[in-house]
């Protein structure tokens, strides 16, 4: 894994380079406050970017969404003093994959970006649960207002839609199971095998789960798990 490291405290950024040399992940660069990032991260391409939200010149959270407009790809995990709530949704609908804390132990750290290769968004504890709490309000604020705006239902689909807690949309049985398993923490490929499909049948079914919510990115389609009720079952 090759890292950019975007963060203007050069004490702490010596010491998380030590630390992911230590664990054999390159370090690609460093950038010392956002419009660099930018630069930094369109031109070096890395695997991950590790982003501060507080830095001069333009903050982390302006810097994501400028490298996803043209990376759309580029996994961004927010790495941050700030636990407020603003910070956390915004930074996710600006298209980070992750948010950890830097008040986390080392061994958390490192075992949140091995979960990351793995496909599994890093959060730390606490803050994935706000993230549900907050796409269900949104959810429910949504379904609100389409019931209100809203005359007589769609027209039914050709597979029967499973019934959520939340409304629609309405997701079919195989896609919530894929939903499911993903919310679990299985990788695609781990879920091809669970359900013997294919992995390329899987992404394709993540693929029609994110158009049909109208999602982003794997982090909120996890959140939106948590809001049917999915992240509490048994993979």
């Amino acid at each position: 894994m090759r890292v950019l490291i975007a963060d203007d405290h050069p004490l702490l950024v010596d010491g998380l380079r030590s630390l992911l040399e230590a664990h054999d992940i390159e370090v690609a660069g460093i950038a010392g406050d956002g419009r660099a990032a930018v630069e930094m991260a369109l031109g070096l391409d890395p695997d991950l970017v590790l982003m501060d939200i507080r830095m001069p010149v333009c903050d982390g959270l302006a810097a994501t969404r400028l490298i996803k407009a043209q990376r759309p790809e580029m996994k961004i995990v927010m790495l941050t003093t700030s636990a407020e709530d603003s910070d956390l949704f915004e930074a996710i609908k600006s298209g980070a994959c992750g948010y950890l804390l830097k008040v986390m132990s080392v061994p958390a750290f490192v075992e949140a970006l091995h979960g990351l290769e793995q496909g599994v968004p890093p959060f730390s504890p606490g803050l994935a649960e706000r993230l549900l709490r907050e796409f269900a309000r949104l959810a429910h604020a949504e379904a609100d207002t389409r019931g209100a705006g809203d005359g007589q239902g769609a027209a039914t689909a050709p597979e029967q839609p499973v019934p959520t807690r939340a409304g629609p949309p309405a997701l079919t049985q195989r896609q919530t199971e894929v939903l499911r398993l993903v919310a679990a923490g299985l990788t695609y490929k781990e879920v091809s095998a669970r359900l013997a499909l294919s992995e390329v049948t899987v992404r394709y079914h993540m693929s029609e789960i994110m158009d049909l919510l109208h999602l982003e990115n794997r982090s909120q389609v996890i959140a939106y798990a948590g809001k049917l009720g999915l992240e509490d079952a048994p993979p």
